[in-house]
């Protein structure tokens, strides 16, 4: 996550924050989230107090409270970032904003994040759920296991459509005018409206960039 940091420094006083790499060296540096078009956000860097003390490359496993809590690094998701975190015991999976309930997802191409990537954490998390699984997405209402297939499905379909259009010629502006992902137009968010999707795959695939978007080093 590179915006929604500002409890860190609080609670870190509590306990140490654990995150992967990639996540205390975006903090550490600050840049331009967003989807390389209409939607950015600039990210201060922040202070060395707000940072993970406590970092890992792959996976890493926490022995606490009777639980085996294991963190894995998804690339190219959300972020670059994106860890998903599993408590077996309790069978609960929070999967950060690599799955949200409040419609289209914010995919941060600013900060290393795909569609496809994304699709590709949820497509290897999904075997791993047991039946029972409660998924705490980024945001929204938790979920189970046929609400992540269908968000997988989702991001299948609508990447597919826009797919479909590029090789053939088409532009950004001609896919919002044909309505391309209106059949999934119940997805469509206050945040990330169904043109601002439309956007973030387009540009994802065809690695459009926004010339006033600094680009993260």
């Amino acid at each position: 996550m590179k915006t929604i940091v500002g409890g860190n420094e609080y609670f870190q006083k509590q306990a140490p924050i654990i995150a992967h790499d990639n996540v205390r060296k975006r903090l550490a540096e600050g840049g331009t989230a967003g989807n390389l078009g209409s939607l950015k956000f600039e990210a201060k860097p922040q202070p060395k107090e707000a940072l993970p003390i406590l970092t890992f490359d792959h996976d890493v496993t926490v022995h606490l409270n009777g639980e085996d809590i294991r963190a894995l690094h998804f690339p190219s998701g959300h972020t670059d970032g994106d860890s998903i975190i599993f408590f077996p015991q309790s069978s609960v999976v929070p999967m950060g904003d690599d799955s949200v309930r409040y419609g289209f997802p914010f995919i941060d191409l600013g900060g290393g994040g795909s569609v496809e990537g994304m699709i590709a954490a949820c497509e290897e998390v999904i075997p791993k759920l047991p039946a029972d699984v409660k998924v705490i997405p980024g945001h929204g209402a938790v979920a189970n296991v046929d609400d992540v297939r269908a968000y997988v499905k989702m991001l299948k379909d609508t990447l597919a459509v826009v797919q479909k259009g590029v090789p053939e010629g088409k532009t950004l502006d001609q896919l919002k005018r044909e309505k391309v992902l209106e059949p999934w137009k119940k997805w469509n968010g206050d945040f990330v409206s169904t043109d601002r999707f439309v956007e973030m795959l387009y540009n994802d695939l065809t690695g459009k960039q926004d010339e006033k978007l600094i680009k993260h080093n």
